[in-house]
């Protein structure tokens, strides 16, 4: 669905990586860095409200920096050999570092026909019977799409082995969660929600949705990072570390 939200948000980009193109073509300081693509870059281009959200060399969002950044400094693991499952795998970078890496991966999305990654499969998190079968399970931007949350919880718990963990990312405002009903106009859950197809939008309570589907869950902020690390690789957004108690 086009609307002006979104002709707002684009134009605002081609405008931002535009401006960064010249200062880059310039010669302005490669002072910046995205630990997606590993480049030190002069900055990162606008989307939205988000003044500092995409690499201009790769285009690795906030939240994909974030989770190279708390990787490669040891915060998550990913082990050795590991059975993946990638959820709406979108990002370049995560789909070449998770694929190094595991033994099993699996990407995966109700719609694989938008996605150009060897070996999607199908797979709707409403009607998941795996059990037992994932190391970790990467979703980002995934839960605010999904008709009931509780239920796609519930059972991504069963896919994971003991002591596996899901690493959830949602868009969070600074209020309680709120869900739409099932009857809600596209541009009204835009206006509600941020986006046309979001059926909900979460606050950070969204831990305790997690919790009571049977998960312990902690927090990681990237605010909470180092402050140089933080505006260096323009870093934002939160992860739900989700853990099968063992």
């Amino acid at each position: 669905m086009i609307t002006m939200q979104r002709v707002r948000k684009a134009a605002g980009k081609h405008f931002s990586r535009a401006e960064l193109a010249v200062r880059s073509a310039f010669g302005a300081a490669r002072d910046r860095h995205c630990p997606a693509c590993r480049r030190d870059v002069v900055g990162f281009f606008r989307y939205g409200d988000e003044a500092e959200w995409g690499c201009l060399d790769c285009g690795a969002s906030p939240r994909e920096r974030l989770m190279h950044h708390l990787l490669d400094e040891g915060v998550i693991t990913l082990p050795a050999w590991s059975a993946v499952l990638h959820c709406a795998p979108g990002e370049a970078s995560l789909i070449e570092r998770f694929r190094a890496h595991a033994g099993d991966y699996v990407p995966a999305d109700i719609d694989p026909s938008r996605y150009a990654v060897p070996g999607v499969q199908h797979l709707d998190l409403m009607a998941m019977t795996d059990d037992s079968r994932y190391d970790r399970i990467y979703a980002s931007h995934v839960m605010e799409h999904v008709p009931d949350d509780a239920v796609v919880l519930r059972n991504l718990l069963r896919a994971l082995k003991p002591g596996g963990e899901a690493w959830l990312l949602v868009p969070l405002w600074d209020r309680p969660s709120e869900d739409g009903p099932p009857d809600l106009s596209g541009r009204e859950r835009e206006r509600r929600f941020g986006q046309w197809d979001h059926v909900r939008q979460y606050g950070r309570d969204f831990a305790e949705r997690i919790r009571a589907a049977g998960f312990e869950v902690d927090l990681i902020d990237a605010a909470s990072r180092p402050p140089e690390a933080v505006r260096r690789e323009a870093l934002a957004d939160t992860l739900f570390r989700a853990r099968r108690p063992a």
